[in-house]
């Protein structure tokens, strides 16, 4: 039987997203969390994200509702309207890149990538089992000890086979193609899995098998899907992270980290000046 669950947020908690950013770059994590300082930028790709994220969950609602099937010209509406309105009430400035450099161009490439989408997903002999399934847990130490932090996560899509196999499905949007070893080295869906089980969803020990369903921005968009599993080794090694980042956190450990994210990141201006 499921857990009850405590009311989302409720208790100390902390998130994949936010151990994910401590670990790419501690400050940054200083200056979103801690001091939550007003982002400087956005990218585009957090927008655009987030409207592609609720077109495709406006599918799977309706599909797990009622069975009907969303059309593309809905789910493409939904997008454009969630996207122009959020750059509408930007109060900062959105970052466009090369392959799409302007509204209209970054409109015409998420109506792309929601058909290729809507021709290609293929839920055959899957039940939805919950769409946006927002899930706590307290995190556990090595020794087995309650800590007072929950780790909280949000599953955009949970199935189940005929078998009664639970795969747990994050959607994404990428110009690049993922390696295997990323897959397989992603700690969300590490975290994903540690929810699950917390939860009664699968057995302690069980392994929770999962996907990343990923909408690639090419000229010719496609929909690729990713496979890859998580044992309660994994999970245990993930909560050993985390209470490492919150311990690093608690003796005020904040590094700058150049890598990869600085071109997008929110908080140039404040790390230039650190």
């Amino acid at each position: 039987m499921k857990q009850a669950l405590q009311p989302f947020q409720e208790n100390l908690h902390i998130s994949h997203s936010q151990i994910f950013c401590y670990l790419a770059c501690s400050l940054k994590y200083k200056l979103q969390y801690v001091e939550q300082r007003p982002k400087e930028r956005i990218s585009l790709a957090l927008p655009f994200g987030r409207a592609i994220h609720q077109s495709i969950e406006r599918y799977y609602r309706s599909l797990m509702d009622d069975g009907t099937i969303v059309s593309l010209a809905l789910m493409e509406t939904l997008f454009e309207e969630s996207l122009l309105l959020e750059l509408d009430n930007s109060e900062v400035p959105v970052i466009f890149k090369n392959e799409a450099p302007d509204t209209d161009s970054a409109i015409a490439m998420g109506k792309d990538m929601l058909k290729a989408f809507h021709e290609n997903i293929d839920l055959a002999g899957m039940e939805i089992v919950a769409v946006e399934l927002p899930l706590s847990a307290p995190l556990y130490t090595d020794c087995g000890e309650k800590t007072d932090i929950n780790l909280i996560g949000v599953i955009d899509l949970l199935l189940k086979d005929a078998a009664g196999h639970y795969l747990v499905v994050d959607n994404k949007t990428s110009k690049q193609k993922k390696s295997q070893d990323a897959v397989d080295d992603d700690l969300q869906m590490t975290a994903y899995s540690y929810l699950l089980a917390a939860n009664g969803y699968v057995f302690p020990r069980a392994e929770v098998n999962c996907r990343f369903d990923v909408l690639r921005k090419l000229k010719t968009p496609t929909l690729e899907h990713y496979f890859t599993s998580r044992t309660a080794e994994s999970r245990r090694r993930f909560a050993k992270i985390a209470n490492s980042v919150l311990a690093a956190i608690e003796q005020r450990i904040f590094i700058p980290v150049r890598g990869w994210l600085c071109s997008d990141c929110g908080y140039s201006d404040a790390c230039a000046k650190w």
